[in-house]
């Protein structure tokens, strides 16, 4: 899908297969015009990816995590982030999923006080969601 292609651009090249084979064992039927409706309540969002950096372990590191905890939490407040994963690994260490346009999340991010520190590393792209979409309880 190309960076500014709508969600699901990409569906005339399966267009004829038959969606019901797909669907079947999750016991769901799903028609060329169910996903064309779908696309079209898009809203563009950002996602952010967050990595370890070279400064990971630096002098002063939790003060400077719980500041980045604070701050996104605070954020997901606000509203500017929907969804805030962190991820257990050795190299990732969050996503978030933005309501704010790519530009606008970047220069939100470059100010994350772990980016700032060289701790973490942020990759911001920008992606759609759905109305009503949610993380189940």
């Amino acid at each position: 899908m190309s960076r500014n292609a709508a969600p699901f651009d990409h569906v005339g090249a399966v267009a004829h297969q038959d969606h019901r084979e797909i669907w079947a064992g999750m016991g769901v039927t799903v028609t060329d015009k169910d996903i064309q409706d779908l696309a079209a309540t898009a809203r563009p969002l950002s996602i952010a990816l967050l990595a370890w950096g070279p400064n990971r372990a630096m002098d002063g590191a939790d003060a400077v995590e719980l500041e980045h905890q604070r701050r996104m939490v605070t954020l997901r407040a606000d509203g500017v982030i929907a969804v805030l994963c962190p991820v257990g690994s050795d190299t990732t260490c969050g996503v978030a999923v933005m309501t704010v346009p790519a530009e606008e999340a970047t220069a939100i991010m470059a100010e994350d006080p772990c980016v700032r520190a060289g701790m973490m590393t942020c990759q911001v792209h920008p992606c759609h969601g759905f109305p009503g979409d949610s993380i189940p309880r």
